[in-house]
């Protein structure tokens, strides 16, 4: 099966990882949030592009989910000397993936084309794509005034109130090259269990990829992130209550609804069954929680049996 994978970071790479395990990791095409992307010491950081792709690589740092395994940070020491800010963790070897790309961007070539230079060097037979070659970055409003996501995140700690989320300049991006056809023409697109306001959101306000994603709708299987009314990662839970949505698996498929056809949802929120159907949604009840290797295959098992079952019945009908 060809399938498409909508991705944040450490959430969403937990669930890919399994899909390369279970499947053949060529015919998978992960479209990446790239809202989380920052511009510091001159350099062009992919936070969730790197996750996506040192995790499926066997790179990443197990402890944290980002970063690379054994990294040290001396370099970030010496900017502290030098009172450059130090708040965003830089590993040693991670600065090198970011140098190779802010200087592939500065030669003319687009993040698109970085991505795939960069996904090519750590050997990973998957497809990534950043969401957009134009920049959209996340912006946070809080009581202290409007924050670039990092900020909020790293340097704030999601510590502050959320009272809005901006995409800045979503309105005038294009998707990825090759973004928009992959989906049209995937038997499956799977949204991975990342955030929906941050993570999902951002790829979302690009013009075009909601409506490529309710052309599929049947095809839509949706993981949620939300497990018992909290989120296994980030902040989530926090910024849905603070926003007005419902911290809870029928908080998430109100958000997904118009464009994902089937709700993935685990085993502690089967109550919730019925609320989600009323939506007009398939529902299907499994653990969703991946805290072994053995779990992540499991659950990647799971959500292409369920793509598996919606393309024969869009062949059959």
């Amino acid at each position: 099966m060809e399938i498409v994978a909508l991705a944040g970071g450490v959430g969403a790479s937990k669930l890919l990882l399994g899909l390369t395990r279970v499947m053949d990791a060529r015919a998978l095409t992960i479209v990446v949030n790239t809202g989380d992307d920052i511009v510091l010491h001159g350099l062009h950081i992919s936070p969730d592009l790197d996750i996506v792709t040192y995790t499926l690589a066997g790179a990443v740092n197990p402890k944290t989910g980002w970063g690379l395994r054994g990294d040290t940070f001396s370099a970030l020491k010496i900017l502290k000397r030098y009172a450059r800010e130090d708040w965003f963790n830089l590993g040693d070897r991670d600065l090198a993936t970011h140098i190779h790309r802010t200087a592939t961007l500065r030669s003319g070539e687009t993040l698109t084309e970085a991505t795939d230079a960069i996904r090519r060097a750590w050997g990973v037979e998957a497809r990534i794509l950043p969401m957009s070659d134009a920049p959209v970055p996340t912006l946070i409003e809080t009581e202290i005034g409007v924050l670039h996501f990092q900020e909020y995140l790293v340097k704030h700690r999601a510590a502050l109130n959320v009272k809005k989320i901006i995409f800045d300049r979503a309105d005038v991006a294009r998707p990825a090259p090759g973004a928009l056809e992959a989906m049209a023409s995937a038997e499956g697109i799977v949204v991975c269990p990342s955030n929906p306001l941050i993570s999902i959101g951002p790829i979302l306000a690009v013009p075009g990829m909601r409506e490529a994603l309710r052309a599929r709708r049947e095809r839509v299987v949706a993981v949620c992130p939300i497990v018992g009314g909290k989120s296994l990662k980030g902040p989530s839970d926090k910024m849905m209550k603070e926003l007005g949505h419902e911290v809870s698996a029928l908080g998430v498929a109100r958000m997904y609804r118009d464009f994902a056809g089937t709700m993935m949802v685990d085993s502690a929120d089967a109550a919730q069954k019925g609320a989600i159907e009323a939506l007009g949604m398939q529902v299907v009840v499994r653990p969703t929680v991946m805290g072994s290797e053995a779990d992540k295959e499991k659950l990647a098992r799971a959500v292409l049996g369920v793509l598996q079952k919606s393309a024969l019945a869009g062949a059959a009908g």
